[in-house]
């Protein structure tokens, strides 16, 4: 049986791992993702993870914290890489990039069944040059 700990290091290892394969894995077929970002479904969570993963050379997911109270997972993680494709209409700028988030999961039938997210989007696109950087 998959533990929800588990789930939150696959989440990272598969995303590191640039195995969307695996990572599609983890994903209940009925998974609803609030991410504004995101399609709907299991393939609109797969799909903005592998925009993710197109976009940043060597991208990698560290798990910074995980909160598990029933059947909610919540977890921090980390995000780096360097900017080498075009990101949400944003051309390359060979940049390195960290980027944090707040995961929520609902965990249902030992996959992630529910999404909600907290990004810095804003550092992001600032550090791919997007957005100037606010003084």
């Amino acid at each position: 049986m998959t533990t929800s700990r588990s789930l939150a290091d696959g989440f990272a290892t598969t995303l590191s791992d640039h195995d969307l394969d695996a990572f599609a894995s983890l994903i209940h077929e009925d998974c609803v993702n609030h991410n504004r970002y995101a399609e709907p479904g299991k393939a609109g969570v797969i799909a903005v993870f592998g925009h993710f993963l197109d976009a940043f050379e060597d991208f990698r997911v560290e798990v910074d914290d995980v909160i598990v109270a029933g059947d909610t997972l919540v977890g921090r993680y980390t995000y780096r890489g360097r900017h080498t494709a075009t990101f949400m209409g944003v051309p390359a700028s060979g940049n390195e990039i960290e980027m944090h988030s707040i995961d929520i999961w609902r965990v249902s039938d030992g996959r992630l069944a529910e999404h909600w997210d907290e990004l810095n989007t804003l550092e992001l696109f600032q550090q791919i040059g997007a957005i100037p950087e606010l003084r």
